[in-house]
């Protein structure tokens, strides 16, 4: 898979829109870019995540308190003090220095019951380079990482309602050919592709764990939704 931006992007759901802006502006330094309007009672809260997007995703409904996706941990590369961190509603994220575990830029750390079901799904799936890392496996996704660790407590059909981390983007040039590419690759479909407006076409897929994974192909990356 041929990625239109070296780096993807990580999505969460909030009621605390307030808590959680100053935590990630203030506490931790990712500046706000712009708010996308997604629907009615959803506004999408887009921060510079060092050319990844923070995609705080702020309901005026009720985010149900479902069980945690697969994604654990957000990492970020930084020369501020290093520390582990927790935002207002208990996502995890912690500052490393760079290089650290390989990470240059950002990274996830998943837990996933089966290494080798997602070490098959990011190198067919996605074409992923694997990189070294001790206590797993890790794959090279632009400049972030994946980093995956065995854990028999992760969920086996993760929900994408939910507070907490949910999600992972990659952009792409085609959606089309990568969501036909994923499937064939034996990753599930949440999502088909659908076009929104003249912004993005995106899709949604599943992980062996059913942790959601959104391709968009977005027009002001790659110029067309054709």
């Amino acid at each position: 898979m041929k990625l239109a931006k070296p780096r993807f992007d990580i999505g969460l759901a909030t009621n605390n829109l307030e808590g959680m802006l100053k935590f990630w502006q203030k506490d931790v330094g990712v500046p706000l870019d712009h708010v996308l309007k997604v629907r009615r009672g959803q506004n999408q809260h887009r921060h510079d995540l060092m050319g990844s997007v923070l995609k705080i995703n702020h309901f005026e409904e009720v985010v149900p308190d479902t069980p945690p996706a697969g994604y654990q941990e957000l990492l970020i590369a930084s020369d501020k003090t290093l520390q582990h961190l927790s935002d207002p509603d208990g996502n995890a994220v912690r500052l490393v220095a760079a290089g650290s575990d390989g990470v240059t830029q950002i990274a996830v750390r998943m837990g996933v019951r089966d290494l080798e079901a997602h070490k098959r799904f990011y190198s067919e799936a996605f074409g992923f380079p694997e990189r070294p890392y001790d206590k797993g496996l890790a794959f090279q996704a632009g400049e972030g990482l994946i980093l995956l660790e065995q854990d028999s407590q992760a969920p086996s059909d993760a929900e994408f309602r939910g507070k907490g981390w949910r999600y992972i983007t990659f952009q792409v040039f085609k959606v089309d050919d990568e969501h036909k590419r994923v499937l064939d690759a034996g990753g599930g479909e949440a999502l088909a592709p659908v076009t929104l407006g003249t912004t993005a076409r995106i899709s949604m897929v599943r992980d062996p764990d059913g942790n959601w994974i959104e391709l968009s192909q977005r027009a002001s990356i790659v110029g067309s939704l054709d």
